[in-house]
């Protein structure tokens, strides 16, 4: 009679809830929707006995296909209810207390029941129901909205307006399935079973909590208690007194000007603008984009819930990235982070709008300006101290290439600064790779490359942008792997807590050297995590190709071949390759207008125009790093008749060791042989390559499956010429100094691109040729004599020898005029 009840009761409630909820359903990756075993039946456990959290969680349910949680299930004929409810809600009337919920007595008779049928194995799901996802705030900033939220265990009534006003911004968080199998076998026996079933309802009530702190974040600290608690601050007070004295002013107006400079940077984070640009940007994203792949999430929400101060240190291709990032973020269960967005975005209405969600602003240089500086440190360590998640881009603008840029490293100095500050939590960086298969900007980055003077923001060119909306194909985020600052610090610097100060800023002698260390590792762990997709994977083929062109079937077949290259011979555990074939790739980019099809009496073949060269060039350089070995093996076999197995490694290995910094490359020597080994297994595999009992390798005598190798070679082709030219002067012209010999390559440079029609501003670029020839220095291929001069040595003269016999003579020949 009871069952009918309630069950009539919630059919009543069913059609209110439809229409006042939407639930985001967020499910552990490890989750086993398809589950349909008997002997692995499935519960849930929520932490309030509500009808409407109940009927939520059928909704959700309901979209990941698994049972019905009001449901009912019969063991060994027992009737058990599906769902486990931790929390009755508070009693209106406030002198009355909540009775328990029969979570306890329910979990003690399904662990009584696993060891009478050593067979069973039931699931328990926990399911996270966080309403509004609305954070507190400080008492005299409350609003309805937080006032609504700010209880754990709302009466009905409170919940009435939850549900009424909350409701549509719900977020469900499915969890890993618990085997109530192991807590029987493993924690504990039939005479303790309710302490065991005690201890899971109490980790239970911690892990939920823990999660809503993730999802809606930490208390909201309002703009004015910002600025007062900076102002209070040891650091800046001093500095605005010796402002003061320094240039004899009042000290009141130093103060002002301090405070204006806050009001310059400072955010103001509302939760209202957060949900009404979800609504937006998902109109948004349905208009531009044919999905968003979102990878290695579960990662990120593991470490947010371990309680972690989570640091975003994203790639930077696009303004576009400040949103796509947000939205996943948010729709990965997690609060959006408060994000460093240049000042040159705080323009009407744009800058009010990002300051809403979470934007902070940053001068692009304030140095010689300590006032300011100060002030900026101190307000990006008390995002730290007060636990809300940041975003900021270490290359410190967007890459006008498509290659990472070296990382400017101000940002995390001042990262590593706030923990000599004192704060307690963890920081760990989260780097996120951010691919695109159209990048609004590219046309304008070309123009900014050929000498155009850069055009500032404005509401207009946010509005042509909005006009030319389209089909833009896919958007990737990659999120790599965490890396712990403070477990970084313990390798790097073992008593880095000794110069911990929660006064005055430190600047010990290892932060510049740690910093640029840690810099290299976020942007080696960004190209970890690379997506591969199909725009990039035509383009880095064309590019290889004669004229740009290739025959539809030919084309086809290169994808499928270098696709299962990364399948069988990945890069990196965290580079995402696509499912789809080459065919299917290809048609997807034609679609999207990025390459020209033309037809003759021979059939199809796909080229590029001298424009979309250009443009195709920039997502070429998104992935050529993840080609890079598989181009230096088939360029070995290629130009040598034979080549012992050794052989091979070693000199893809020298070869990797010196484009590594250009390339952010991850691997050491050991993962490189493991790549090479995995590489020539596919050759062989693929009866392109064969390998004698003496284990020389040489490719085979069919022609078409030669091309393939050639044109993958061909990947690799101008980074060897850039090693060939410093290598061949440096030889010539030693004894020279390090700015000649920069000169001499860079005019060899500009000289092959004009022959070999190389539109590359990164191949004549002054700074990576310098950043070439200091690593040469670095490996011990070039040194300096006693007069600061730079000379060649036999390691070089090796190197030369190598990278000249992999180039085509007419570089060469092009080097020594």
């Amino acid at each position: 009679m009871m069952l009918a009840l309630r069950a009539f009761f919630y059919f009543l409630l069913k059609l209110p809830i439809k229409l006042l909820v939407r639930a985001k359903v967020v499910p552990d990756s490890a989750l086993d929707t398809d589950n349909t075993d008997p002997k692995k039946p499935i519960f849930y456990v929520i932490s309030h006995q509500s009808a409407s959290d109940l009927l939520t969680l059928q909704q959700a349910c309901k979209m990941l296909n698994l049972p019905d949680p009001l449901g009912t299930i019969k063991l060994n004929g027992k009737t058990f209810l599906r769902t486990l409810c931790l929390e009755k809600p508070t009693p209106l009337l406030p002198w009355r207390k909540a009775s328990p919920t029969k979570a306890k007595s329910h979990g003690i008779a399904l662990l009584s029941k696993h060891q009478s049928d050593l067979e069973l194995d039931a699931q328990l799901i926990p399911v996270n129901l966080n309403w509004g996802r609305t954070p507190t705030k400080e008492k005299n900033n409350a609003n309805v909205g937080t006032l609504l939220a700010d209880q754990e265990s709302p009466t009905w009534l409170r919940k009435f307006f939850i549900v009424l006003f909350l409701g549509r911004h719900t977020l469900a968080r499915f969890s890993q399935a618990i085997s109530i199998r192991e807590m029987a076998d493993h924690h504990g026996n039939q005479n303790n079973w309710g302490a065991v079933a005690h201890k899971f309802l109490r980790v239970a009530r911690f892990h939920f909590h823990r999660q809503n702190i993730a999802a809606a974040g930490p208390r909201l600290m309002h703009r004015e208690q910002m600025f007062t608690a900076l102002l209070a601050n040891p650091s800046i007070k001093r500095l605005i007194s010796d402002e003061a004295k320094a240039k004899k002013l009042p000290e009141e107006k130093v103060r002002k000007q301090a405070l204006k400079m806050m009001d310059e940077i400072a955010g103001d984070y509302r939760n209202s603008m957060i949900r009404f640009g979800d609504r937006v940007l998902t109109w948004l994203w349905n208009r531009l984009y044919n999905g968003i792949e979102v990878n290695n999430a579960e990662t990120l929400r593991k470490v947010a819930q371990d309680g972690h101060e989570i640091i975003y240190v994203p790639c930077h291709r696009s303004h576009m990235d400040y949103l796509l990032l947000t939205y996943v973020i948010y729709h990965e269960g997690l609060v959006p982070p408060r994000i460093a967005a240049g000042i040159n975005l705080n323009f009407w209405p744009a800058g009010p709008i990002f300051r809403k969600a979470g934007a902070f602003f940053i001068r692009r240089s304030f140095r010689g300006n300590r006032l300011y500086s100060t002030i900026f440190r101190e307000y990006l360590g008390l995002l730290f101290e007060r636990g809300y998640s940041v975003k900021y881009y270490t290359e410190g603008g967007r890459s006008r290439t498509g290659r990472l840029l070296a990382p400017k490293t101000g940002m995390l100095a001042m990262t590593i600064q706030s923990l000599l500050r004192g704060v307690d939590r963890p920081l760990t960086l989260i780097p996120v790779y951010i691919g695109y298969e159209h990048v609004m900007e590219v046309k304008t980055y070309h123009k900014e490359l050929s000498g155009s003077k850069k055009e500032g923001e404005s509401i207009f060119g946010v509005l042509k942008a909005i006009k030319n909306l389209r089909n833009y194909g896919k958007g990737y985020v990659n999120f790599g792997q965490p890396i712990n600052i403070n477990q970084f610090l313990n390798q790097q610097v073992p008593d880095w807590k000794q110069d911990i100060d929660p006064i005055d800023p430190q600047k010990p002698s290892w932060l510049t050297p740690s910093v640029n260390v840690l810099a290299e590792q976020v942007m080696t762990s960004i190209n970890q995590s690379a997506a591969l997709n199909g725009v990039a994977l035509v383009a880095l083929i064309l590019h290889a190709s004669e004229h740009k062109a290739l025959a539809k079937s030919e084309l086809e077949a290169q994808l499928d071949f270098f696709l299962t290259v990364q399948r069988q011979a990945p890069y990196s555990s965290s580079t995402t390759v696509p499912e789809c074939s080459g065919k299917e790739l290809l048609n997807d980019v034609i679609a999207l207008n990025k390459v020209t099809v033309n037809h003759d009496n021979l059939g199809d073949f796909i080229s590029l125009t001298p424009s979309s060269a250009l443009e195709m060039r920039y997502y070429r350089n998104n992935i050529l790093h993840t080609y890079l070995v598989p181009a230096l093996v088939c360029c070995l076999l290629d130009r040598q008749a034979k080549s012992a197995h050794q052989d091979i490694i070693a000199q893809v290995q020298q070869l990797t060791a010196l484009l590594s910094n250009e390339f952010f490359l991850w691997q050491g020597n050991d993962d490189v042989a493991e790549q090479v080994e995995r590489v020539l297994a596919v050759l062989e595999q693929q009866e392109m390559a064969k390998q004698t009992k003496a284990q020389f390798w040489s490719l085979t005598d069919d022609t078409a499956l030669h091309a393939q190798v050639r044109l993958m070679a061909e990947c690799a082709d101008e980074s060897l010429q850039r090693l060939t030219i410093a290598s061949s002067l440096l030889h010539r012209l030693a004894p020279i100094t390090k700015g000649a010999l920069e000169e001499q390559v860079v005019a060899i440079a500009q000289r092959l691109s004009v022959l070999n029609n190389i539109n590359a501003p990164e191949f004549v670029d002054k700074k990576a040729q310098a950043a070439l020839i200091n690593t040469m220095k670095d490996l011990g291929y070039i040194k300096a004599n006693d007069q600061g001069l730079l000379i060649d040595t036999p390691e070089l003269v090796q190197l030369k020898t190598l990278v000249s016999s992999l180039v085509d003579i007419e570089v060469l020949q092009s080097i020594a005029r």
